[in-house]
């Protein structure tokens, strides 16, 4: 079994101290596209199987646990096989073998037996020849396609002698089939049945009624036969039903000591990637083996963690020239589940994100993220990628939101109307905690916030509809401006004409709520190619996008807690 593995990065772009992690039998890795998850599980497979061992793009070093000589010796006793006839063994070696996941016959592989038990023993070298060879015929690595393939039809072979293949080893194993049995009733509502009819084939059914023992199932007689022309070959089943059945098979049946599989959510709908997730973790759970998972499902992940089992979820980043490796906690992620608000959102999402901002209104997520779109068409340096908008339903909320966020080490900030001054008391301390301003800020900001709301008073207007900061005095309004700066510090930024609705005002149309956002998506068009399209210019939203930009993509914000 595997027992550590060192990342060439660590928690942040300037960490000089790689993130080192404790293996469970379950590793997940998250993170935003291109981050280095799907390379994660190249560099194990290639470090596991390579004779000299070499650092990885994303995985420094794969350390293997040790082992006494007896408990190697117990360990190949369990995988040596006999010489087959005729079969030439070299002196002190022995033959180990796995079952082959394609149908194709064991796999065998001669291997020396001294060098064997010595590199078991002291397994991290950079040279393991034999050990090598241990994990090249033990390690699996599934994708979209090899996946696909694992329900397919395979050989019988002797049944009195070894499983030769997956099918045949759940054929002969009644506690393996129940098991397999029952997870694929829970998905599909459908009795998994491994069908022998096909004399020297094994195939996989699915029935509408379990057998009514095991011989209807495993038999030749009339009764097996009716009983299996009446069930549905799983190759007439969908792509996601034969990806779910195949991925529990690897992990029920299969004899890789490491599997790797890449993005298990492919061809599966959302709610079934929540149950994939669940009984993965499930079956891991009482497995000597690892399990290594690159994901891009929110709902995979969800499922996972609900399976309450032990595991590791690892976050990657990379910004085309630095990565991150962070470990998040199940109690990290637990509360994105459970509250309501971040889960009708989906805030869990924000883990495949490079950066997320949170706003106060759907109308307002809405229009940043329209800003955003065309900033990036245009190849403006101040768009945003991989950015996630998110809706707080208020501006009170939108710190619940960035607070666990930030916590999970993700780039966060909130936007929100200039009435925030308006708020005090234990709602004023929401940005503050919620944003991590230092506990020594917290009064002097306070006293300024109030300082500035009685000057606003004092012009006797509405600050957010009638001008926001423009409505004050040169001195007060550079007060003011000082004084947002160093919110937007800690990535708090206030639109500083007030509202939202007070962006691009040179387009003509009603500023009102009710209306507002379909007149302006109407007024800026949808077609680039035509005159009236509005695009990006210097300043105004597009400048403040670009400020917000600068603190999200800055490796030294501020507002990081420790």
């Amino acid at each position: 079994m595997l027992e550590k593995i060192v990342f060439n990065s660590g928690t942040n772009p300037l960490s000089n101290v790689p993130l080192s992690l404790e293996l469970t039998p379950l590793t997940i890795f998250v993170g935003p596209n291109n981050s280095g998850k799907s390379r994660a599980l190249v560099d194990i497979e290639s470090q596991l199987k390579a004779n000299t061992v070499s650092r990885g793009e994303v995985i420094n070093k794969v350390i293997i646990k040790p082992l006494t000589n007896k408990e190697a010796e117990e360990e190949l006793k369990f995988l040596q096989v006999k010489p087959e006839n005729n079969e030439v063994i070299h002196e002190n070696h022995i033959i180990i073998s796995r079952l082959s996941m394609e149908g194709t016959g064991v796999i065998r592989a001669q291997i020396s037996l001294p060098d064997i038990l010595r590199e078991f023993q002291n397994p991290n070298v950079i040279t393991r020849y034999s050990l090598s060879q241990y994990y090249s015929m033990h390690t699996l690595r599934l994708n979209g396609r090899s996946r696909l393939s694992l329900t397919s039809q395979q050989p019988a072979n002797d049944l009195l002698g070894p499983p030769i293949n997956n099918l045949s080893f759940l054929f002969k194993n009644d506690e393996a089939r129940k098991e397999l049995r029952d997870i694929v009733f829970s998905a599909f509502g459908k009795y998994c049945v491994i069908d022998p009819t096909n004399i020297g084939h094994l195939r996989i059914r699915l029935s509408d009624v379990p057998p009514i023992d095991e011989r209807e199932e495993r038999g030749w007689d009339a009764d097996s036969v009716e009983f299996h022309s009446k069930a549905t070959l799983v190759s007439e089943a969908s792509d996601g039903v034969n990806a779910f059945i195949g991925m529990m098979i690897s992990l029920i049946a299969g004899s890789p000591k490491v599997t790797l599989i890449d993005e298990p959510e492919a061809f599966l709908h959302p709610s079934l990637c929540s149950k994939l997730g669940k009984d993965i973790s499930r079956v891991c759970a009482h497995s000597n083996k690892n399990v290594f998972i690159a994901t891009h499902s929110a709902n995979f992940l969800m499922g996972c963690v609900q399976g309450k089992v032990p595991l590791n979820i690892v976050r990657l980043t990379y910004d085309g020239k630095k990565g991150t490796s962070r470990l998040l906690t199940k109690e990290q992620l637990t509360p994105l589940m459970r509250n309501p608000l971040l889960r009708s959102i989906g805030v869990l999402n924000a883990l495949f994100y490079n950066y997320v901002i949170v706003t106060e209104a759907d109308a307002d997520r809405a229009f940043y993220q329209e800003i955003n779109e065309r900033l990036l068409a245009e190849g403006d340096p101040r768009g945003i990628e991989g950015c996630l908008f998110l809706n707080a339903q208020n501006k009170q909320t939108v710190w619940d939101i960035i607070k666990p966020l930030r916590e999970l080490g993700i780039p966060s900030v909130g936007i929100v109307d200039i009435d925030i001054l308006k708020e005090g008391g234990a709602v004023w301390k929401k940005p503050m905690s919620g944003a991590f301003f230092p506990e020594i800020k917290h009064e002097t900001l306070n006293a300024e916030r109030i300082a500035l709301l009685n000057a606003f008073k004092d012009t006797e207007k509405n600050m957010k509809t009638e001008g926001g900061i423009n409505l004050l005095g040169s001195a007060n309004k550079e007060a003011c401006e000082t004084f947002f700066e160093g919110l937007s510090d800690y990535g708090v930024f206030i639109v500083p004409n007030g509202e939202i609705e007070s962006w691009l005002q040179s387009l003509e149309i009603s500023r009102n709520k009710n209306t507002w956002l379909a007149s302006i998506f109407e007024k800026m068009g949808e077609n680039p190619l035509n005159d009236s399209y509005v695009r990006p210019s210097d300043d105004d939203v597009w400048g403040f996008i670009g400020k917000v930009k600068e603190w999200l993509t800055n490796p030294n914000r501020k507002g990081v807690p420790d």
